[in-house]
């Protein structure tokens, strides 16, 4: 089955992946609209489709099916509410939206107009952490009290990262809404949703916006949940620890998972066999696009990441202790 997409703006990092690997799967680009008018023409010429500079009249293209978008999180809320209007499916990176209030709006018009809907959430899709999360739920942890995730990289400290990342407007905060989204949804995911939290973002770099964040969250239950992100740390693997009463997992991305557990006798067990991943995130939706089945990151797992987002930010204008010098 042939489908043609457009590319809705070049403006996240991840614009160029996504294009790639849809070509690869089948999919025809055949159409780019870019607020950035030069960037957008560049990129049409490079895919060979059309570029167009009125998002409305793209939209009207009825051989188009689905939309990729990876905009500026600030026009998120217009655009998809606009495709959704349209008709198109819906591909969007994280985050869905800058408020909660905005993510019910899209929520109301994709119910409404009947479209599939796909947030990125890759990490969701890595057999090692579907291994945490199974062995977490299994009980054999014991009471599950404390996760702990760290996703950073040296983006700003090695001026990898554009300009526009450091665009609050745009962007509605920094590495926090950013890297730190993954380990916002891999946290709710683990531990359901928090009752508060409390945030500290610094700025390394003198950035406008955060480069190195921490946001601690409770949970109903008792548990802690630790989110930890920034753009200036170097050879940090992404990393995972969960806690409970009878046992302990630890993951890192170079080290693989291993776990210990009242059922181990204490002893640590490095995991070799694991579960099954999930396809990207990008293939399926292009799988509910072509099956007509939901997909797994959904419009409630969107609104439930902005909300986390949506406090995290919050708490981090509340002052904390000061210690006097």
């Amino acid at each position: 089955m042939h489908m043609n997409i457009a590319i809705i703006s070049f403006w996240h990092v991840h614009g160029k992946s996504y294009a790639d690997e849809a070509m690869k799967a089948g999919l025809n680009i055949t159409a780019v609209w870019d607020e950035n008018t030069t960037r957008g023409r560049e990129w049409a010429k490079k895919l060979g489709c059309a570029f167009y500079d009125d998002y409305d009249r793209l939209l009207g293209d009825s051989s188009i099916v689905g939309v990729v978008i990876t905009a500026a999180t600030a026009a998120h809320t217009e655009l998809i509410i606009k495709a959704a209007r349209a008709g198109k499916h819906i591909f969007t990176e994280k985050v869905l939206a800058l408020t909660l209030a905005e993510c019910l709006e899209i929520k109301a018009a994709i119910e409404r107009y009947d479209v599939h809907f796909t947030i990125s959430f890759p990490h969701m899709c890595n057999p090692s952490l579907r291994f945490a999360k199974q062995l977490s739920d299994s009980g054999e942890l014991g009471r599950i009290h404390y996760g702990r995730v760290r996703n950073v990289h040296n983006g700003a400290s090695a001026g990898r990262l554009p300009a526009h990342f450091y665009n609050a407007a745009e962007c509605g905060g920094g590495a926090m809404i950013d890297l730190g989204a993954h380990g916002m949804y891999l946290l709710r995911w683990l531990l359901g949703k928090p009752i508060n939290c409390r945030s500290l973002f610094t700025k390394v770099t003198g950035k406008p916006v955060e480069d190195n964040a921490v946001c601690i969250m409770e949970f109903a239950d008792g548990a802690i949940g630790v989110n930890e992100t920034g753009f200036v740390s170097s050879n940090c693997p992404l990393t995972l620890e969960i806690g409970g009463d009878e046992g302990a997992l630890v993951y890192r991305k170079d080290l693989g998972v291993s776990y210990a557990s009242k059922k181990t006798n204490g002893k640590w067990i490095n995991v070799t066999d694991l579960p099954a991943g999930l396809p990207t995130p990008l293939s399926l939706w292009i799988k509910s696009l072509k099956e007509g089945v939901d997909s797994p990151f959904g419009i409630d797992d969107a609104i439930a990441l902005t909300e986390m987002m949506e406090g995290a930010y919050q708490a981090a204008k509340t002052p904390g202790f000061v210690w006097e010098n």
